[in-house]
């Protein structure tokens, strides 16, 4: 069987790489931007950084900022109204994934508008045209919505996440400014670092990883894991190498799927609103050391990725502990929690490990699983 893997047309990396937006719009004929961006990015004169390029230039565009932290059917359909009024003819996404994809949706629905009611896009849905073109501008360093396949979208009539695959939606081009993502938070840059961290370990450690997705996982691995502290800190060079790792991530894991990590992290954001990174990185060290039977030599790899010493020594029960430890020490020292217990309610659990197992990463675990075990694993994080 061969292996597909789809990336962006473009993309261009460091400081000073959101003035590339008007060469690239002009360049292909674009005339008026639909510009998908949050609230908190606007208050804060985030989305302003782009707006003032565009504006500097006479470019045209809309700004529509209808968008919740994990956006909801009711947040794109507001935008495919929206959009079909502006007159524009290519999107803008700035933010994280919240914003992209929102912005993946209104442009799947667009030039597809059979899938207007938004749930029918759930999985992997038989659209025939690709999106309108977006332009992709992350602010956070982590989600790599940027590069992926991938959207997830709330359903909020039934409290879950609906995560949607499609490479038509895939954006054009993609501009991964670290300048973009200085003002960022403390908090928000550990949990979106640790979610990154946990798209390379679960893309490295899935079912359909295969040599070249090992490579980029295993190298955004290690970017992460030597950056993510200096990004927390705000220092330049964690920022930027931060923005590098995740994408490098996103390069590989869209192209290969996750594991239960990200599947139990999804119902929390959609019963709890809780923030998806948070929800990953506190998961991901107890999935790990439920995977672990299930992984081979990987765990040495991971351990070695990160900066473990005498990983070739170590016994498989050794490293794949270091591993894990590895994960463990990245997170606290980012100030992660270390449990779900400010979070989760027991009596909400069969619900959660229920919406968790028929999530569309669940497939993607390399250890079978079921309810019954992913049940025992949100008890044991509270």
């Amino acid at each position: 069987m061969a292996n597909r893997f789809v990336l962006n047309e473009t993309s261009y990396h460091g400081a000073g790489a959101v003035k590339e937006i008007v060469p690239e719009a002009k360049g292909r004929g674009f005339q008026k931007a639909f510009v998908c961006s949050d609230p908190d990015l606007v208050k804060f004169g985030v989305t302003k950084k782009v707006l003032d390029v565009l504006e500097g230039e006479g470019m045209a565009y809309e700004l529509y900022s209808e968008i919740k932290p994990n956006p909801t059917v009711e947040n794109v359909q507001t935008g495919v109204a929206a959009f079909k009024k502006s007159g524009a003819d290519y999107l803008i996404a700035i933010g994280g994934g919240s914003s992209m994809d929102t912005a993946k949706a209104i442009g799947i629905i667009i030039n597809n508008p059979e899938f207007e009611d938004v749930v029918s896009l759930e999985g992997v849905a038989p659209t025939k045209n690709k999106s309108i073109p977006i332009f992709a501008v992350p602010t956070t360093a982590g989600t790599a919505a940027e590069v992926t396949i991938n959207y997830v979208i709330t359903d909020v009539s039934k409290n879950r996440k609906m995560v949607c695959v499609d490479p038509k939606d895939i954006p054009v081009v993609a501009f991964v400014d670290p300048e973009m993502m200085a003002t960022m938070p403390k908090g928000l840059t550990a949990a979106t670092g640790m979610d990154a961290l946990t798209h390379a370990i679960e893309g490295y450690i899935t079912a359909g990883a295969w040599e070249l997705s090992d490579m980029f996982h295993l190298k955004a691995i290690e970017i992460i894991s030597r950056s993510l502290r200096g990004a927390v800190d705000n220092t330049p060079e964690g920022r930027a190498d931060m923005a590098l790792g995740q994408y490098v991530a996103g390069m590989g894991f869209s192209n290969v799927g996750l594991g239960i990590v990200h599947s139990m992290a999804h119902p929390l954001g959609a019963l709890y609103d809780t923030p998806h990174g948070v929800a990953n990185a506190i998961i991901l060290p107890t999935v790990m050391e439920y995977n672990a039977e299930a992984t081979g030599e990987k765990y040495r790899e991971i351990a070695r990725a990160m900066g473990v010493q005498g990983v070739d020594s170590m016994s498989q029960e050794e490293y794949r502990k270091a591993a894990v430890d590895a994960v463990k020490k990245l997170s606290q020292d980012v100030g992660i929690p270390a449990n779900l217990k400010e979070i989760v309610k027991r009596e909400d659990i069969p619900f959660l490990a229920q919406s968790a197992y028929d999530d569309a990463c669940r497939p993607g675990n390399p250890k079978e699983t079921s309810v019954e075990d992913i049940t025992k694993l949100y008890e044991s994080l509270i």
